[in-house]
Parts: structure tokens; C-alpha cells; sequence
């Protein structure tokens, strides 16, 4: 991959994790917020189940947080947008769809099929 490539994906990664983290601060802050004083089932209810998918968002965005960063880590380590089953190149086009991805489209469609029929 060429440098000019490499330092756009850093660059791109480094805004990502930036803005998640972030943006993870301010909900975490929202989330300390004391539903303990709402008397309304209903209000309390809601409160809760905002709170639940405030945390199911959070943990999607921590896991992605950690794909990032072994993105970032690829890039240093020089083995950026090379598919780690095949060994292959990633296509430049799948990379800046999903710059973190370590798969190669191939490879990631047949790991969906075979998990998908392991699933059924």
C-alpha cells in the first residue's frame, strides 16, 4: 500500500477513535444521572430502558474502539490491508468502507456463510 494511502487511513482511524472516545465521555456522564428519584413506574421504566440501550450502545462502541486501535496498530506494524487468512491485499475500496476490517472480502463472505450455516 502506498504511503500516501497509509497516512490517509491513520489519519481517518485516529478521528474515529477521537470522536468515540469522546463522545463515550458525554454518554457516561448522561448515564450517572440518578433515575432513583423518578416516583412514576412508567418514568422509571423508561429511564431504564434508556439506560439499557445506552449501555448495549456503549458496548458496541468499545469493541470497535478495540478494532480500531489493532487498526492503527496494523499500520504501524506494516501489515495494514493485508487479509490476515489469505495473506492477500484488501481492497482499497472495502478498506475505506470499513478501515479496521482485517479481512479481506473474500474471506470475510466465507466466514458468514460458514457462520451462518454452523447457526441453522
Amino acid at each position: 500500500m502506498k504511503k500516501k494511502d497509509l497516512e490517509y487511513f491513520k489519519k481517518l482511524l485516529t478521528e474515529q477513535l477521537e470522536d468515540l472516545l469522546l463522545h463515550g465521555e458525554s454518554a457516561v456522564n448522561r448515564m450517572r444521572d440518578p433515575g432513583d428519584n423518578l416516583p412514576d413506574p412508567t418514568d422509571r421504566a423508561s429511564f431504564d430502558s434508556d439506560r439499557s440501550f445506552m449501555l448495549r450502545i456503549r458496548d458496541r462502541e468499545a469493541k470497535l474502539i478495540i478494532k480500531i486501535r489493532e487498526a492503527l496498530e496494523r499500520i504501524e506494524e506494516g501489515t495494514f490491508g493485508i487479509c490476515e487468512i489469505c495473506g492477500e491485499d484488501i481492497s482499497v475500496k472495502r478498506l475505506m468502507a470499513r478501515p479496521m476490517t482485517n479481512q479481506c472480502i473474500a474471506c470475510k463472505t466465507n466466514e458468514e456463510k460458514l457462520e451462518k450455516a454452523s447457526g441453522e
